[in-house]
């Protein structure tokens, strides 16, 4: 059976990931590229949301120049299918734009235009990668609380970790969220990549009674920055590169969770968003 059959077999329902971080410059809109990159070239169907208000760069990172992006989806000019870009490995990216600030306020006019849209892609895609913001905001933890996965990316550096700490401690204290997953970007190696996890982990469980589960890292590597400058996804500038061997392994990881809920999906994430919140 192949890779993208085999993922047929663990069901139709979308698994929702929202990528997230405490601070910018961790490499967080880089590991969505990589890692939705690295599923669909394991035969799965992907859809990423760049999801930076005002500050996404997904398509920039790609060499992509869309025509149209969510705020044509918004006044009714464009279809969803007609402001998508194609990514590497044909993964399908909507483009951020000023207005995505509404999706995650309940009830509002541009969430149930884009929840209607969504809702037609149910069963046609496997993975929806959410690339959040950078930082605490109400529209990050809003994506974050309802994903089936809530992905942290954070560096060594003590600034990412503390950042990382007081972005997991918001969704906990506020919205009750318990469980996280951590990639570690840019490591030395997994000794470090263990230290740093081990660390966090440590207090996440003394001070928030969370879990913190480790994804897995992506060591230093050459080739990325020139991969960036490419303005290219690792996994298809260098697919033999140690960062981008880290990537796959990852997205391998990341196909074997669970989601949230059986009855899941996108239409499940959705109420989650207007505040329908289940335990895991």
């Amino acid at each position: 059976m192949d890779q993208a059959a085999d993922l047929r077999k663990t069901g139709s329902t979308v698994k929702v990931i929202a990528v997230a971080s405490g601070k910018g410059g961790v490499g967080k809109t880089n590991t969505v590229i990589n890692l939705a990159s690295s599923l669909a070239g394991m035969g799965a169907r992907v859809m990423v949301l760049d999801a930076d208000l005002g500050l996404g760069n997904l398509d920039v990172m790609l060499g992509l120049a869309p025509e149209y992006n969510l705020k044509h989806l918004f006044s009714g000019e464009k279809r969803l299918d007609e402001i998508m870009v194609e990514g590497p490995n044909g993964i399908k990216i909507i483009p951020a734009a000023s207005g995505i600030q509404e999706v995650t306020q309940t009830g509002t006019r541009e969430q149930q235009i884009l929840m209607e849209q969504l809702g037609r892609y149910e069963g046609e895609i496997d993975f929806f990668f959410i690339d959040a913001a950078a930082g605490i905001s109400d529209m990050v933890t809003s994506f974050v609380r309802a994903a089936d996965i809530a992905l942290v990316v954070a560096t060594p550096e003590p600034t990412s970790m503390t950042d990382a700490y007081a972005l997991m401690k918001v969704l906990c204290n506020n919205y009750g969220e318990k469980k996280f997953y951590l990639l570690l970007n840019q490591v030395t190696g997994e000794a470090e990549a263990r230290q740093v996890y081990n660390k966090l982990s440590r207090v996440g469980e003394k001070f928030l009674d969370i879990t913190l589960i480790f994804l897995g890292y992506v060591p230093k590597d050459t080739n990325v920055p020139l991969a960036v400058c490419r303005q290219q996804a690792i996994v298809e500038y260098r697919p033999e590169s140690p960062a981008s061997r880290a990537f796959a392994d990852t997205a391998r990881r990341l196909k074997r969770l669970p989601i949230r809920s059986q009855s899941g999906g996108l239409n499940y994430f959705w109420q989650q968003m207007r505040g329908g919140k289940t335990s895991d």
